[in-house]
């Protein structure tokens, strides 16, 4: 498999938001993203050229950003180690606030063979719920 490439934190945190507005929108303006992502419209609009240098987004007056093809491969990995977190967690029963600040906390650091191992698992526990019953079952809880 091929190995990844590296993006920061922040720049998978821009891509997300970026594709969320999109899917949600249609599009995304610089002033949404700021909104989104609680920051000031000139540290959104130098991450946007520095997004626009690396490929990930092209800059369309009066549309607003739109993702390359680039971009898009990354965003869409990247929401989908964030469902697969937040379904994962949901199925935990954690609260919501909780389950949000721990997959913000985790999906930037979590691999992509650790992700597939953990949506294996989601995935027999959501095809056998009788399992994950017993594993937060009084009787099987060791004092």
């Amino acid at each position: 498999m091929p190995r990844e490439q590296t993006i920061s934190p922040n720049i998978e945190d821009y891509l997300e938001r970026i594709y969320e507005l999109i899917e949600l929108k249609g599009y995304a303006r610089a002033a949404d993203i700021a909104d989104a992502l609680k920051l000031g419209r000139p540290s959104v609009s130098i991450m946007s050229q520095r997004l626009a240098k690396l490929g990930f987004v092209r800059y369309e007056k009066y549309r607003g950003l739109t993702l390359t093809a680039k971009g898009l491969e990354v965003a869409r990995r990247i929401q989908r180690r964030h469902v697969i977190l937040t379904e994962f967690f949901t199925l935990l029963e954690l609260d919501r606030n909780i389950i949000a600040k721990d997959v913000e906390g985790i999906e930037h650091h979590l691999s992509s063979e650790s992700l597939e191992k953990l949506e294996r698992i989601l995935e027999y526990w959501t095809d056998s719920p009788q399992e994950l019953k017993k594993i937060f079952s009084d009787k099987s809880r060791k004092r």
